[in-house]
């Protein structure tokens, strides 16, 4: 393949969770890249084109939606705040939580961040067919409920 070595399955040694890890480091370095002309760094746009699709969301909704910790949602919404794509608003039915929104600037930069995500996207899907795409996201689906569920029941112990 391209002169690149690939790896043997080594059978019941072998782990998914390796080749998860390496192509989520590998995707990260790529939408920095992509992303870069932005100052949107790859931790930050999930919750750029999440609010994109649902606005006015709350920090809170957005964490349960995209399954990521509150205080990692802060951090994100601060610096996408910070580069004037989303502003935040007092939630008037609760005082106590925000409402998020884009911004002019946001709703500018979400077409080109949704092509840069597209670049990359298809570099993962060359030597693929649709249906084998369509196969590998539902297996991944697969295996992140599977863990969601583990932890779920974990917490109620």
């Amino acid at each position: 393949m391209n002169g690149q070595k690939t790896q043997q399955s080594n059978g019941p040694a072998e782990s998914h969770g390796q080749y998860i890890s390496a192509i989520y480091r590998h995707m990260q370095m790529l939408i920095s890249a992509e992303l870069a002309p932005f100052r949107i760094g790859s931790g930050q746009y999930i919750f750029l084109m999440a609010i994109s699709f649902q606005q006015p969301i709350t920090q809170k909704m957005l964490s349960e939606k995209l399954l990521i910790d509150k205080t990692t949602t802060a951090k994100a919404i601060t610096k996408l705040e910070t580069e004037g794509y989303v502003r935040r608003e007092p939630d008037p039915a609760d005082n106590r939580f925000h409402l998020l929104y884009l911004t002019d600037d946001g709703r500018e930069v979400v077409p080109k961040v949704q092509e840069a995500l597209a670049r990359v996207k298809n570099k993962t899907r060359r030597g693929m067919s649709d249906e084998q795409y369509d196969s590998f996201i539902s297996m991944l689906k697969i295996v992140l409920h599977n863990l969601t569920t583990i932890e779920g029941e974990m917490n109620h112990d």
